[in-house]
């Protein structure tokens, strides 16, 4: 594997171009931080060098430290090239504080220790388009190269905080704006401008500014610890479970207090401290993972190259198939749109075009990309239209007869390349192909509602599914900017299966004594986005005890049967769109806690002949969110154990992109993997004892149990410890 490097050449007008080479985004591994002290020494050695100029090949000024590099320091190796001893080493005295002026010319990207190169040079020349931020708190960490102390000065203190919280980036022409970059142009004369620049600081001509020590943007600072404080208060309500923003916050806070050298010293004793945090570790477990669902054993090794779609068909324009259609048609695929007639189809392309409406209102569409976009949306109440599709996509109701006819006919009419896939959440994909003979061809494609909001996409295979298929599909999913997971195909695929016991673990509970309300706060308290009772309000009670059917049938054995649910539907409490459920919801649709509730309650007990039992009435925290998710847990050990999914990354990225997993716990496995295999083993046979099979260990646990061998390590890993 090459290693990053810089290279240094000096043009006849004496400015040193030191430019960044390590594709794919030229990041700053340790390689890379040592060539640029080597270069810009002997830059500022040199006779013939009177200023320098720093830039990225192709195009790319810099993603930023090299993610690779934390595995490396969480290890405890921490090199003398960490980037927090690199921001006051390289950057703040070789660099800003250099013999000679130093101008950074950005293009593409300049983010996390890539602005911080940039913002330690002397003046910023950037194109318009250019991406430039600190994302590092989306890592669980805070910038590590100076960025907490320079990005204040350059932007103000109210900017600079955003930036850095929200991990958002800005472009060229708003960082120009902010006094973030000090001239825009084009790519074409981004170099010549960037030295000309520098001989001007060298002549004088232009102030040689060195960020760091900048004041003309910093409040006073009763006005700087206000801004500071309200800070705080935001970070603490959107992110109660993250300590690493409020170190962000003191460590900008010791910087102007003491003194911007102070604050880089602060700054890299807190950076190295939270590269150790577990929820780092997690983050960076979620960053690799993420990258690394594309990669599928026997699939993507094989040299298959996706093939071109062009033209997608799209079966039932109801909440999900509109929302794939916009999923689509915001990538530039063409959509044909097919129901059943004029009325339905009608409502579909409405809801498509009032997908695009709220981005055209949110600011992130103009109404000219609108009507562009719109127009790659045609409808039709025939197949007329499929002769030349190259990927259909069924997004009916779930009823395997109606969706074995549309197979059957969708193979008449599609031409023989296409593809067949399915949105079904539940249904097994080789009962929805049985009457075709294309089962080759027949692929799930379970998006998550709504469809074109939601990053995660479930591709299901059977065992009949081509590798073609499934890489043109992962190809796709790409392209719509979604994160595909290759999963296998049983009732409820990977994400409903694993957490079908999530609802019935709260049902179990609820029906022994614990509260409703209690069980959904600290649910929510944990990280999830709503506890088990919100969220069957917000799907509604007809998909919820449909979706339990699905799972009493297959898995009669360890699914909790209760009544509620059907007792509140027979009352005409159907969830949030009935403006009742769990919660009374108002105009609004805000949530309210109802004292009724109780009644049904009372009432499933009684038809069950369940009793209350004590232990249960007043649980603690912690069991609940035990008693909730290590049933979760099990079942995902058996969708391992059965090859369902490909690894537990896998089923870490689906938990957290689809079901709102917390991702600075790091995924569902790498989280029970923080707990012990042995510890959650012992609290199931427990429960089991007590309460039933319901809680009954599987065998995958119970074996790594045993020997104490995380749920993650592959069958391989396994064997060999064992």
């Amino acid at each position: 594997m090459d290693k990053g490097r810089t290279v240094l050449e000096v043009g006849a007008d004496g400015v040193a171009i030191i430019t960044i080479i390590n594709p794919p985004v030229n990041s700053l591994s340790f390689d890379v931080f040592r060539s640029l002290k080597e270069t810009f020494d002997e830059a500022n050695e040199r006779e013939d060098v009177k200023a320098i100029v720093v830039t990225g090949a192709k195009g790319k000024f810099s993603g930023g430290f090299d993610i690779n590099a934390f595995g490396i320091m969480q290890k405890g190796v921490v090199e003398k090239t960490s980037p927090g001893l690199v921001s006051v080493d390289l950057l703040t005295d070789t660099i800003e504080g250099g013999r000679k002026p130093s101008v950074a010319a950005i293009d593409g990207l300049a983010l996390g220790g890539g602005l911080e190169l940039a913002m330690a040079c002397n003046a910023r020349i950037s194109t318009p388009v250019a991406q430039l931020g600190l994302p590092e708190l989306q890592l669980g960490v805070i910038p590590g190269g100076g960025g907490t102390q320079r990005l204040p000065r350059l932007v103000g203190l109210a900017k600079a905080l955003e930036m850095m919280l929200t991990s958002k980036a800005i472009k060229g022409d708003e960082a120009h704006s902010l006094g973030l970059v000090d001239a825009l142009v084009s790519r074409e004369n981004l170099l010549d401008t960037a030295r000309q620049w520098a001989l001007d600081i060298v002549d004088r001509r232009r102030p040689w500014v060195a960020s760091l020590y900048k004041t003309d943007k910093i409040e006073p600072l009763g006005e700087a610890r206000e801004i500071l404080k309200f800070a705080r208060t935001q970070a603490k309500k959107r992110a109660p479970n993250l300590n690493h923003p409020l170190v962000c916050i003191d460590v900008i806070e010791d910087g102007i207090v003491a003194g911007p050298r102070a604050g880089l010293w602060k700054e890299l004793e807190a950076f190295e401290a939270l590269v150790a945090s577990d929820t780092c570790k997690s983050l960076i477990h979620i960053f690799f993972s993420q990258r690394g669902t594309s990669k599928v054993p026997g699939v993507t090794d094989r040299g298959l190259v996706p093939r071109q779609v062009k033209k997608v068909g799209i079966l039932g324009g109801g909440l999900m198939g509109s929302g794939i259609a916009t999923a689509l048609i915001l990538s530039n695929y063409p959509v044909i749109l097919k129901e059943v007639n004029e009325k339905f189809l009608e409502a579909g392309v409405n809801r498509v075009k009032a997908n695009l409406q709220s981005r055209v209102k949110k600011g992130k569409m103009t109404e000219e990309k609108f009507g562009k976009t719109i127009a790659l949306l045609k409808g039709t109440l025939d197949y007329e239209s499929f002769k030349d599709v190259d990927l259909v996509i069924e997004a009916v109701i779930e009823n395997v007869s109606l969706k074995q006819q549309i197979f059957t006919e969708l193979e008449k009419y599609c031409p023989p390349h296409c593809i067949l896939a399915s949105n079904t959440s539940t249904i097994d994909l080789n009962l929805i192909g049985k009457k075709t003979k294309s089962e080759d061809r027949i692929i799930g494609a379970h998006f998550f509602s709504p469809a074109h909001v939601m990053p995660l996409l479930e591709i299901v295979r059977t065992k009949q599914t081509s590798p073609q298929i499934i890489v043109d599909l992962l190809d796709i999913g790409r392209k719509i900017r979604k994160t595909p997971v290759v999963v296998g195909n049983c009732t409820g695929f990977a994400v409903n299966r694993v957490f079908f016991p999530y609802a019935q673990a709260a049902l179990f509970l609820v029906e022994h004594g614990a509260d409703v309300y209690q069980i959904d706060k600290a649910i929510t308290k944990f990280g999830m986005p709503m506890g088990p009772f919100r969220l069957v309000d917000l799907v509604g009670f007809g998909v919820g005890i449909a979706t339990g059917m699905q799972f009493i049938e297959n898995f009669p054995e360890r699914t909790y049967k209760s009544m509620l649910l059907s007792l509140m539907q027979e009352d005409k409490r159907s969830g949030e769109a009935a403006h009742k459920g769990f919660y009374l919801y108002d105009d609004r649709r805000r949530a309210n806690p109802d004292p009724e509730v109780k009644n049904y309650i009372e009432k499933s007990r009684s038809i069950s002949g369940v009793t209350v039992d004590p232990k249960l009435v007043k649980l603690s925290e912690k069991d609940i969110i035990e008693m909730i998710f290590f049933p979760v847990v099990n079942e995902a050990c058996r969708v391992l154990d059965e090859g369902i999914a490909v690894k537990a990354a896998d089923l870490d990225i689906a938990t957290v992109f689809g079901m709102g997993f917390p991702p600075y716990r790091g995924g569902l496995v790498f989280w029970a993997d923080s707990l012990g295999s042995k510890y959650i083993y012992s609290r199931l046979a427990e429960w089991s004892k007590l309460y039933g099979d319901f809680f009954n260990p599987s065998a995958y646990l119970a074996a790594r149990a045993a020997k104490g061998i995380p749920l993650s390590a592959s069958v391989e890993q396994a064997q060999s410890r064992l």
